[in-house]
């Protein structure tokens, strides 16, 4: 099972990057086919999320982010086909710290909890915008 949450080695890299501006969080969800906290027997991995996702809009949208674009994911065209992801979900915030504040607080923790009830694995990429060209 993939981590769900950021190591400490990984919140500090985030912690101590430079802080120049927008950030956007590039996130690859898998859900799992069946999930739930005690007492939710039979809900699936998505709707768990969705739970997490309506707290979190607020939070995010509070901290001055926003959400840019979610979409279901179709197919692998280059990568691993054996491990396909279902959603691609990014999300925008106007630093890193504004991430941190937020990722930080009870609230969130307590949010987090469907988050993790959701997903069987997840990669997210914070990611800074550069030029309208590629490198």
């Amino acid at each position: 099972m993939s981590a769900i949450r950021p190591n400490k080695a990984q919140f500090m890299e985030l912690a101590a990057a430079p802080d120049e501006g927008p950030v956007v969080m590039l996130n690859l969800l898998k859900f799992k086919e069946c999930a739930g906290r005690a007492g939710d027997q039979g809900a699936t991995g998505a709707a768990e999320y969705a739970k997490y996702g309506d707290a979190v809009v607020q939070m995010v949208e509070g901290k001055g982010g926003k959400i840019l674009w979610m979409a279901r994911a179709d197919q692998i065209l280059i990568g691993d086909a054996a491990e396909p992801w279902d959603t691609v979900v990014l999300v925008q915030y106007p630093s890193r710290q504004a991430f941190l504040d937020m990722v930080s607080t009870p609230e969130y923790a307590d949010a987090h909890e469907h988050r993790e009830s959701g997903l069987e694995r997840t990669v997210v990429i914070a990611c800074t915008e550069t030029t309208s060209r590629l490198p």
